[in-house]
């Protein structure tokens, strides 16, 4: 309940504040056109003393998603409070969601504006993209202050990019530096030793895409090639979020990622069943399209796989906030999410001279997948270094400064501070690192074209697809790998100790070596020896019960 002492008058809304937008300002919007928002609520109890004891044991006993939503959704009456300040203000109320903690509001833009004391305006992107948006921060009553976190959606900029890199000849859109050989997923899964006995039946991988499409003809094509003679292939299904959509177009588009995403982890898992969450590229359908797919009640996902992102710089506090405690949420659930870790080194593709790494990679809470170049001899693996390339594409990598903390379970890993005159210490990035070069990358076909495509993009849905193998075998989700990984008597990675994944212009960046380094991680997967040490944590846990 709230006390009557709190302030009546509005204030600010920490987190909430949006740099002027990059681009030429155009007219202000018409008053009359109506959008909705996102309004994220508190959680009823805190998780604080459920995600204490991963940082203890690295394997908590998970709860169910109705078990969840009665003990740290929203407080029906926090929603309430929302609601009469949606009907103070003219505004519709379209959901509420008390697991997800979200109410959506739908209104015109005059009575958003004044309902959050903000001024909205058009403006257009230097690639022609027209889109809403705002400048500083947001206000909320009083009464508000303790029960609103975040509110996403007056602002729809696109928010982030897809982490893919296409291998083509002749008028390239990204060069390879010298052609090796390149790998179906299916070559990729052997070289790393995932299990085989196994397909990732009865595991639900959800897929966020935030653009693009895909088509059903060619994902039938694709796997009736990658596995002739058989009916091997994934259930494969799409959902809408925010009025997101499965919008195939041409292959150079954000189909890429898209057709990428679902043949790389299907490729991997055939057996499994392929969600894929369609919303806009805004912090709120990002944000709306992760929450949904965590709390998927008729799905339930078990890995969720992330290649879109942005450097910190480019989010708001709220968004960051919202996003860690969304897949905070998932580790409670046992939800492994996977994100690609970007493309463009230590620079993430920010033009500053200093270091920056990729949210959401960089939240404490998900795996985040760095990019190695893989080579071959006689079908097994001849070297892995760094992917860093002569076009500018790298792995991304190095320490957050957003979560400033470094991870309990990265706290024998010798973090180092980060480069540059400055250094601060933090979450370091990425985790684990596979294949992602696309002069050695993985082939797939696109709007009927087949391509090469490299980035580490392709990470995330190969370890999401180990995810679900590793699950079926042990008939338990696996859930939040990073304490597992980073504690284990004897590390279940290839370790990679050549190259460096410096991209900015005053030579700033990171090296890798032997144990933990912030441009492939631990290293690159070994699925059955991952296995072996999953398989000795179950025996261990069941014997203590």
């Amino acid at each position: 309940m709230m006390s009557s002492k709190e302030p009546k008058e509005p204030i600010t809304l920490s987190g909430s504040e949006r740099q002027t937008p990059k681009g030429k300002r155009l007219s202000t919007l018409n008053p009359n056109e109506v959008i909705e928002v996102t309004v994220r609520v508190r959680r009823r109890t805190s998780l604080e003393p459920f995600l204490n004891k991963y940082k203890r044991d690295g394997r908590t006993t998970i709860i169910s998603r109705e078990e969840y939503n009665k003990e740290y959704g929203a407080d029906p009456q926090d929603i309430l409070k929302v609601e009469e300040f949606a009907h103070d203000h003219s505004l519709t109320i379209v959901e509420s969601d008390t697991a997800r903690r979200s109410v959506v509001l739908r209104g015109t833009i005059q009575a958003m504006s004044q309902a959050f004391d903000v001024h909205l305006a058009h403006y257009e992107h230097e690639n022609g993209e027209v889109f809403r948006g705002r400048t500083g921060p947001l206000k909320i009553p009083g009464s508000l202050a303790n029960i609103v976190e975040a509110v996403f959606g007056l602002d729809d900029r696109p928010q982030a990019s897809p982490k893919f890199r296409i291998q083509q000849n002749g008028n390239q859109r990204f060069a390879p530096h010298a052609v090796g050989k390149t790998f179906s997923p299916v070559e990729l899964a052997k070289l790393y030793n995932f299990p085989t006995d196994v397909d990732g039946q009865g595991q639900t991988i959800a897929i966020i895409e935030l653009g693009g499409g895909y088509r059903t003809k060619d994902l039938n094509a694709y796997f009736s090639q990658l596995f002739p003679g058989s009916s091997k292939k994934p259930k494969i299904k799409s959902l809408s979020v925010d009025g997101g959509h499965n919008n195939a177009t041409t292959p150079d588009s954000a189909d890429g990622e898209v057709m990428l995403d679902i043949e790389v982890a299907g490729g991997v898992a055939p057996g499994s069943n392929i969600v894929v969450y369609f919303a806009p590229n805004t912090d709120r359908g990002f944000l709306d399209a992760i929450t949904t797919a965590i709390h998927d009640t008729h799905n339930k996902p078990s890995v969720i796989s992330i290649s879109w992102g942005a450097a910190e710089s480019a989010w708001t506090e709220q968004a960051m906030t919202s996003f860690n405690q969304a897949f905070q949420t998932a580790a409670a659930l046992g939800v492994t999410v996977c994100c690609a870790s970007g493309d463009n080194g230590s620079n993430d593709n920010v033009d500053d001279g200093q270091v920056h790494v990729d949210f959401p990679a960089s939240s404490p809470f998900v795996l985040a997948c760095g990019g190695t170049t893989l080579k071959t001899q006689a079908n097994k693996i001849q070297s892995e270094e760094v992917w860093q390339d002569l076009q500018g594409g790298a792995t991304g990598g190095g320490i957050s400064q957003f979560f400033s903390e470094v991870p309990d379970y990265q706290k024998n890993a010798k973090i180092p501070p980060s480069a540059g005159p400055n250094p601060y210490q933090g979450r370091g990035v990425p985790d684990i690192a596979a294949n992602a070069d696309p002069a050695t990358g993985y082939n797939v076909l696109v709007d009927g074209q087949p391509l090469v495509i490299g980035g580490t993009s392709a990470v995330s849905p190969l370890f999401s697809g180990l995810v679900a193998l590793l699950n079926q075998k042990l008939n338990a989700p696996v859930g939040f790998l990073n304490p597992t990984l980073y504690t284990a008597p004897s590390c279940p990675l290839n370790d990679i100790t050549k190259g460096n994944n410096i991209t900015t212009s005053a030579g700033l960046g990171y090296k890798a070596g032997p144990g933990w380094d912030p441009c492939t991680g631990l290293g690159s997967p070994e699925g059955n020896k991952l296995l072996d040490l999953l398989q000795e944590q179950q025996k261990l846990v069941t014997s203590e019960r």
